[in-house]
């Protein structure tokens, strides 16, 4: 019989996305179920990785009495389930089912750090997510920082004093190199894509893909984005992601401009987004945090040039001048001159990189980051039998 996985979130959207095929991978060799918040997801989960799935749902906000009840249901499925290990991702979730865990004398308790939130904020609220991290990191048996940056945040704030150990080169997942590649577009296929969103193939496109959100640089994006437009012409951005109004709404002024400015395309959540990598010129990622973000990753198989600011996960990635540029955290003014010279030697960008790609495949390829968790995952089977 096989022994029991369950992976932790708090959105479904998380494990069917951010950890897309690797729950069905880890399914051959354990029985893996998948919890997290109820929705539509649940569907995809249990569909596309093959395993069974629980809903219990976890606010992603500070909710005490929410919390509570959150905290008794995990508790109560984990005596149920008797896993051999509980390993979550996601803030919120890593707190609450490591807490439960722990009660439940789940001998196995595993949380990755996919970012940290806590080094961007001030005051109370700093302390109070530094406190919730250090209570995580009490409750888990093993703790995995997602990159060198989230590891040396970990030790540095003295998070913990137990062992912190990255799988594969860092990130999460890895990045499937064979349904993220540029061959896959041939350039007619790139000129229809640029005709469907009414883009010339002389337009210059920068693309972003993430949440619209204050974190993810859009404000700084927007502002340079509108000055550069005043001085070159023929240049567009191409914002692939949804709003969220009530986690981190970004100001109304830079709202209104994304929808109003007629250079600026806003075409929301997309379940592929293979066709504006193929499509775009260069990715711009100006977030202020960030734990290995895969859209780099994706972008980079894809071959495309990144323009990225200097933070966790994203300056372990891109080597700034080979396959990217790094760009200070929340300055506009180093943001428009990075994408205006982009636009200056524009022939650069003009088809996609192999060089850029190859750095991605060497390290990232999902395989080697699915075959180096298996691998924790079997050491921890002989740690019980010795």
């Amino acid at each position: 019989m096989k022994k029991k996985v369950l992976r932790v979130a708090a959105i479904p959207g998380s494990l069917a996305g951010l950890l897309n095929g690797q729950l069905k991978y880890l399914n051959q060799y354990y029985e893996v179920i998948g919890l997290a918040s109820e929705g539509k997801r649940h569907k995809d989960i249990r569909e596309n990785e093959n395993i069974r799935t629980i809903p219990v749902n976890i606010s992603r906000r500070i909710s005490p009495f929410q919390d509570l009840v959150s905290l008794y249901k995990l508790y109560i499925i984990f005596r149920k389930e008797k896993p051999f290990l509980v390993h979550s991702i996601t803030p919120k979730a890593g707190l609450l089912s490591m807490v439960a865990a722990y009660l439940a004398r789940v001998p196995h308790r595993a949380h990755t750090f996919t970012g940290l939130i806590f080094p961007t904020k001030e005051g109370f609220m700093k302390k109070i997510l530094i406190f919730f991290d250090k209570i995580i990191c009490f409750c888990a048996t093993t703790i995995y920082p997602e990159g060198q940056g989230v590891k040396n945040d970990l030790i540095n704030y003295n998070i913990t004093g137990k062992p912190l150990k990255i799988i594969a080169n860092g990130n999460v997942n890895g990045v499937d190199v064979q349904y993220f590649d540029p061959s896959l577009f041939p350039q007619n296929s790139i000129v229809e894509l640029r005709t469907k969103y009414k883009y010339t193939l002389d337009d210059f496109v920068f693309l972003f893909v993430g949440r619209i959100v204050n974190d993810k640089g859009i404000i700084e994006l927007i502002n340079a984005f509108t000055q550069l437009e005043t001085i070159k012409p023929n240049i567009k951005l191409l914002l692939v992601g949804t709003f969220e109004s009530d986690l981190d709404p970004i100001p109304s002024h830079i709202e209104n401009e994304i929808q109003s400015n007629p250079n600026i395309l806003h075409v929301g959540h997309q379940n592929d987004v293979r066709p504006f990598f193929a499509l775009s010129n260069i990715l711009v990622l100006p977030s202020y945090r960030e734990g290995f973000p895969n859209v780099i990753l994706q972008a980079g198989a894809m071959g495309k040039y990144c323009i990225v600011t200097d933070i966790n996960g994203s300056n372990e990635i891109i080597k700034n001048g080979e396959n990217g540029a790094i760009i200070p955290v929340k300055n506009s003014f180093a943001l428009m001159e990075q994408m205006k010279y982009c636009l200056e030697h524009k022939t650069n960008y003009a088809a996609p990189n192999d060089s850029y790609r190859q750095i991605i495949v060497d390290k990232f390829e999902q395989q080697i980051v699915w075959e180096a968790l298996l691998k924790e995952y079997k050491s921890m089977e002989i740690k019980d039998i010795k």
